[in-house]
């Protein structure tokens, strides 16, 4: 399956950039600003600007058969990208008969009820692109909403469950790679934290 990595400049994205290479999988890294995406082997840097308009993202994805939306803004352009980017690259998927999209959210994504105070307007951004993604077209989706974001080593261990936790980046971008190609996954919003389960076993015991 061919994949392209969306926003592959960014923490959790480079992660998944060298699960794949240490694979020995080919997969396209798109990022704004290709030439600073890491080089590794197997991995294929290509410009993808999430502010362009539909018609042109469409254009620069064909041929892609898998999407992993790991793009973001860290709160500096929460509408152009976090929002609207991630509607636009769906419209685009679309257009040119991309079935399979991966999108990293962020842990109660959907239940305003439970956002923290100082993050609010990400959770917006993230409430209408996830909302989109479920109910605004025929993809075949997964949104992984992993808890508050930490740089401690991986540990292949995970806990998929809907409570507060941390999870390290290395950890989240593993969920990412493992569940691009599982079909059981496909239509599922899969909560993550650090936990004691292989992820690997985790992904059997939702399925």
């Amino acid at each position: 399956m061919a994949v392209l990595v969306v926003g592959s400049t960014g923490r959790v994205a480079k992660e998944v950039l060298k699960i794949f290479s240490a694979e020995k999988t080919e997969v396209l890294a798109a990022a704004r600003r290709p030439e600073a995406v890491e080089k590794l082997p197997y991995v294929t840097a290509v410009a993808l600007d999430l502010h362009a308009p539909v018609d042109k993202l469409a254009k620069e994805i064909q041929g892609v058969e898998a999407i992993i939306f790991a793009a973001g803004s860290r709160g500096k352009d929460l509408l152009q990208t976090d929002a609207y980017g991630a509607v636009k690259l769906m419209q685009a998927a679309q257009q040119v008969g991309i079935k399979r999209f991966v999108m990293l959210s962020a842990l109660y994504s959907l239940k305003p009820e439970k956002w923290p105070e100082t993050l609010t307007d990400y959770y917006i951004a993230k409430f209408f692109a996830d909302n989109y993604l479920i109910n605004q077209n025929k993809l075949d989706y997964t949104i992984v909403q992993p808890g508050s974001l930490v740089t401690t080593p991986g540990t292949g261990l995970v806990k998929m469950a809907e409570e507060p936790g941390q999870i390290s980046i290395a950890d989240v971008a593993a969920v990412l790679a493992t569940v691009v190609n599982k079909v059981a996954t496909y239509g599922r919003i899969i909560p993550v934290v650090a936990g004691n389960q292989p992820i690997a076993t985790a992904l059997q015991e939702i399925e």
